[in-house]
Parts: structure tokens; sequence; C-alpha cells
């Protein structure tokens, strides 16, 4: 069976500098990275939606950032991949994730949301969970730090350090995953130990 291929690479965040490096902008920085690599101007807007247009390897990819919040970004995305004639299953969703340790990263093909507000919301817009996600480990909050604390707070002066290391691993995931496809992006980055620490 022929792998579907992805056009599409959506980075989830909130929008507006207050956000701007919180861990719930994760999937916002990975695209901003991928930009940056490959000369993508992140300069056209439409549908509420941030995005360029441009080629990875001999891939044509659309690059995505909804400016809608997090539990309103579904009906943009939407709206933008019927625009290039996308489907759901071409696309890539890469998101922050409360369940995943810092340090990690995990490729799935499908699923639900796992509580993720930005996910739900897809999943809600599309009518079905069948896109792949990259999913970028921000950790549980530690002692009486709520969730929304966690998520909408910044990365620590030494986290900030490490983070940079995997943003760009999330970068080269998901470059991966275009140039060869989910399944080989799965191979080489859904490893059971923290991403970082190689072998």
């Amino acid at each position: 069976m022929t792998e579907t291929r992805i056009r599409l690479v959506a980075g989830l965040g909130n929008p507006g500098s207050d956000y701007a490096e919180t861990r719930h902008n994760a999937g916002f920085m990975v695209v901003d990275d991928i930009a940056d690599e490959y000369d993508i101007p992140m300069s056209k807007r439409k549908f509420n939606v941030q995005y360029g247009t441009g080629n990875i390897g001999n891939e044509k990819v659309v690059l995505a950032k909804p400016q809608s919040f997090m539990n309103r970004v579904g009906q943009p995305i939407k709206t933008l991949a019927e625009y290039f004639k996308i489907s759901g299953e071409e696309m890539l969703v890469v998101h922050d994730d409360i369940d995943l340790a810092f340090e990690r990263l995990k490729i799935k093909m499908k699923g639900g949301h796992g509580g993720h507000n930005g996910v739900r919301s897809l999943i809600e817009a599309f009518g079905d969970g069948n896109f792949a996600r990259l999913r970028v480990g921000i950790g549980r909050p530690e002692g009486n730090k709520s969730v929304t604390d966690q998520v909408l707070g910044r990365f620590s002066k030494d986290e900030k350090i490490i983070l940079e290391r995997i943003i760009t691993l999330a970068k080269d995931a998901a470059v991966t995953i275009l140039c060869y496809g989910i399944q080989e992006g799965m191979n080489r980055f859904n490893q059971k130990h923290k991403a970082l620490n190689g072998g």
C-alpha cells in the first residue's frame, strides 16, 4: 500500500507576543524553524492562517500557523486545506504534548485528541482524526502547578538550552516525514529513550 504524502504542515500555538515563547507554542516554533531552514517566507495570510509555500527536497509543501486561539484552530486550517485541495490525511500537525516528557518526540499516524484543545478542534473540523501528528513533549507540571500554568508558562533558562535542540530535532522529524514518509519518520524518531541522548 502506498503511503499518503504529506503536503501541509500545521504548527499549533496561540497568536500574539504574550504567548510567543510559551510551551503551548511548540508547534509554531517547529514550523518557524522549518521555514527558516528552507527559505519559505511565512508572509501570506488567508482564512485567519499565516502560511507559506515552498519546496523541501522535491516536495512542494504548505507551512501553516493558525492565528485563532488554540481551541478554534480547526476551521481555519480546514478552510486552508480545502483551498489547496489537501485532505486531512495529507496533513501533519505539530503540537505540544503534556503527556510526553520534556525532551521527547513522538510521531503518530492518527488518533484521538488526548485532551489537547487544538487537536480536538481539528478533529471536529475535519470530521475525524485521520491526520498525522508530531508531538513535542513539554511534560506534566510539578507540585501544585496547574495544567494551564504549565502549557501557558515559559521555558526556564536551563530548558531553553535544551529546547533549541528539541525544536531542531522536531524540524528534522517533520522534514523526514515530508521527504520519506510517516513510517520512516516513526522508525527514526520514535525511540523509547529521551530523544536527545543519542544511541
